[in-house]
């Protein structure tokens, strides 16, 4: 193929918006030269790679988004330290069907054990099948809507948490709320009803959410909303932190 040729390729796939196949010309000829490959073969190959560089590009930019503060996988997480856990339950829910069906997880489980782990493994599978997740603390974003309700813009902050599929609510339960809290709580989850999915963890049993919430009214109608379609899954075993911390205190005092 003549420089001319291969100069206005690469020209071309630029303003197209085919950055790898500009940049990766002469390695595609290369292969195809080598592997005999038809014009229709190349042509696969070429658009086939590059739909993989976009997918990827758009996966990075979805996770950026996001705010997860780490991009673990199921893959990471250890099934063996928690028996009583089906692995094949959580492994079926990053098949994504509660995001199709705009429906709720909750991971419910004491400090440790990996239910963020896990929220965020399933997030970041939302992100990998074209899905919009944005990750939140409880405490955060009650502390960014009260705000927002402060100078009269509460519901401009309010989409920041209902524009996404994925909504992420993590540490529900560490810190106690007042009632003015919990109505911005209740605000979002009734906004977000049945409109996209919430993927929350929390340390506290269901019965303990009227506590959390500061009213057993208000918790009830919160609940009512989650749970009427929410897979609910209880982690109970031990902690991996602490399992972590004592093996090397173990170890500390075995050198000694």
């Amino acid at each position: 193929m003549s420089e001319l040729v291969t100069t206005r390729i690469r020209a071309t796939a630029t303003k197209l918006g085919l950055p790898h196949l500009a940049q990766g010309l002469d390695g595609y000829l290369s292969r195809a030269d080598a592997a005999k490959m038809g014009y229709l073969d190349l042509l696969d190959l070429v658009l086939e790679e590059e739909l993989a560089v976009r997918e990827d590009r758009r996966f990075r930019g979805a996770l950026r988004l996001s705010k997860l503060p780490h991009h673990k996988t199921l893959d990471q997480y250890d099934f063996s330290f928690q028996p009583d856990l089906d692995p094949r339950k959580i492994r079926d829910m990053a098949a994504l069907p509660f995001v199709e069906s705009k429906a709720n997880v909750a991971l419910l489980g004491p400090p440790g054990v990996g239910t963020t782990h896990i929220a965020v493994s399933l997030a970041v599978a939302a992100c990998r099948a074209g899905c919009s997740v944005y990750f939140t603390t409880l405490d955060d974003m009650v502390r960014q809507l009260k705000a927002a309700d402060g100078i009269g813009r509460l519901d401009t902050k309010l989409r920041t948490y209902l524009r996404p599929n994925v909504l992420v609510v993590d540490e529900v339960g560490y810190l106690p709320l007042d009632r003015d809290e919990a109505n911005l709580v209740f605000q979002l989850v009734w906004k977000r009803y049945e409109k996209g999915s919430i993927l929350l963890t929390s340390n506290k049993s269901l019965g303990e959410w009227g506590q959390v919430f500061g009213d057993e009214v208000l918790a009830t109608a919160i609940l009512d909303r989650l749970l009427h379609h929410c897979d609910v899954v209880a982690i109970n075993g031990p902690s991996y932190r602490l399992k972590n911390r004592l093996t090397a205190i173990e170890g500390q005092a075995g050198v000694a």
